[in-house]
């Protein structure tokens, strides 16, 4: 917009930040000082229906406003996320940080058509020891192979739901979420760390992308509607199994998984033929390569020894735990959400929930201990996904529109305006004088043609307003908060709670 006078006042800005506090909800004091001040006024609509006098009155408000009519006249055809981009938020976000990894990977790394962050920031975090153990210069562990394991557990999770729930009417809450979240690519630390652990990592080289890797709806879409089929399948089943009362309801369990493994054969055909014959863990392959000195080398075994061997050295996957923030629920406990998961039986997913402070320490001691940082976070809100920016000061939005953004982080949790969309990787941090984080460097999973050359930046106040899961060994986690996790004692959320969001 140029010299237009909607650019906020530095007193804007601060109370732009401000609404973002979570400190912005009221006491009881200050809620009881509002009442006493609110003025009672009739409405123009006593039905509430919206009238033509409505608009006359606003069209009032916008008359009597410079600013007002400016915003009219340019954000008519021009792009809002463009158009009202802060400057002075665009030179703050700079791509420098003075703490980071001692190890850069490449290459940038894509998930293309696909919803596999999650699998993509694991990956790209693994291969940290992996290209500094080989001698490598460019590496991608296979995010496919990951990819199919977890599809097909998924199917096998779902239709144990299915028999699990087969008493339940089929309009029942939790059928009906359970059958609409069914399999999608997403997940969380805990899921991936399940799959890492039966079923080892393969270099991509391996078992390379597949076109349905790379773009998942066509075979999600096929592979929901064989499993909602398979599913009504297994509750009619289990309908005529009770019918007869001579059946013992372990005899009728054990039917009912018969059934079910005649059902997945149809899953994993389709799997197979889309993505390809999947290599078994417990098979070696040969893998040959060439390190960043171009020296030819070869390694044989099977995928959880490469795994074991060279994806980790002193912190394990499994040896790690999520911590978030969520501020609708308390602190110091640890939180689980029901029927989350991907290997049947396997580990739950679990978060111990705190301080953002917690959160943000931790990733400041991984990165100066020269370890990436897994997080999950809402990666759509007030960011720019070509400039690589994330910053609650972003854009122009309040001056331009004379309004002011009230929720709080718990508000938008609450009211499904926010939740854990994309998981991400940490590799630098930029501290100030005192050690206090002012920016983040974020290695994304969307190729190097976005942000800085596929890299963003993420500003401190927007980590405390859309960061809701960090991951960390705990060796880097507070005591107390290792215990907590340890102490298996978990609140459990509903299945639908944006907790169980996968990135």
């Amino acid at each position: 917009m140029g010299s237009s006078p909607s650019k906020p006042t530095e007193s804007a800005q601060a109370d732009h930040r401000r609404s973002f506090s979570e400190k912005n909800s009221y006491a009881p004091s200050e809620l009881s000082e509002s009442l006493a001040h609110l003025r009672i006024s009739a409405p123009l609509s006593a039905d509430g229906a919206l009238t033509l006098g409505h608009v006359d009155d606003w069209e009032d408000v916008v008359a009597q406003s410079p600013k007002l009519q400016l915003s009219r006249t340019i954000l008519n055809h021009t792009n809002i996320r463009e158009t009202l981009v802060s400057r002075k938020a665009v030179i703050a976000d700079a791509h420098v940080f003075n703490t980071e990894v001692d190890f850069k990977t490449n290459p940038i790394t894509s998930q293309k058509s696909s919803g596999r962050c999650w699998l993509f920031a694991t990956t790209n975090v693994l291969r940290y020891n992996i290209m500094k153990k080989l001698n490598l210069g460019d590496f991608q562990l296979s995010q496919a192979y990951l990819f199919f394991w977890d599809k097909l557990n998924k199917s096998n999770y779902f239709l144990e739901l299915s028999i699990e729930n087969a008493d339940l009417p089929i309009d029942d809450r939790i059928v009906d979420y359970l059958s609409d979240e069914l399999i999608s690519d997403g997940g969380q630390w805990d899921m991936v760390v399940n799959i890492l652990e039966t079923y080892g990592v393969v270099p991509q080289a391996v078992y390379p992308e597949s076109l349905h890797s790379s773009l998942s709806s066509p075979l999600n879409t096929l592979l929901k509607t064989k499993l909602r089929e398979h599913s009504l399948i297994l509750r009619d089943l289990s309908s005529s199994l009770r019918a007869n009362s001579s059946l013992s309801e372990d005899a009728i369990l054990q039917t009912l998984r018969s059934k079910k493994e005649e059902l997945l054969k149809e899953v994993y055909i389709i799997m197979s033929a889309t993505l390809g014959a999947i290599p078994k863990p417990d098979e070696p392959f040969t893998w040959d390569y060439l390190d960043k000195d171009g020296k030819a080398a070869s390694w044989t075994g099977t995928s959880k020894q490469f795994y074991k061997t060279f994806a980790y050295d002193k912190y394990s996957p499994s040896d790690s735990f999520s911590l978030i923030n969520d501020p609708r629920n308390e602190y110091g406990k640890l939180y689980t959400v029901d029927k989350l998961g991907n290997i049947w039986g396997a580990r739950p997913v679990l978060y111990v929930n705190t301080q953002i402070d917690d959160l943000k320490q931790a990733v400041v001691k991984q990165i100066k201990a020269g370890q990436p940082v897994f997080f999950g976070c809402d990666v759509g809100q007030f960011s720019d996904r070509n400039a690589g920016i994330m910053d609650i000061a972003l854009f122009e939005y309040e001056a331009a529109f004379d309004i002011k953004f009230g929720l709080t982080k718990a508000d938008r949790l609450r009211t499904n305006e926010s939740s854990m969309t994309h998981a991400m990787v940490i590799s630098g941090v930029h501290l100030d004088p005192a050690g206090k984080p002012v920016r983040y460097k974020v290695e994304n999973s969307w190729g190097p043609d976005v942000g800085n050359k596929g890299y963003f930046v993420m500003s401190d106040a927007w980590f405390e307003q859309f960061v809701y899961q960090v991951v960390v060994p705990k060796a880097f986690a507070p005591k107390e908060l290792v215990k907590v996790y340890e102490s298996g004692e978990k609140v459990v959320l509903p299945a639908w709670d944006p907790m169980g969001s996968l990135a």
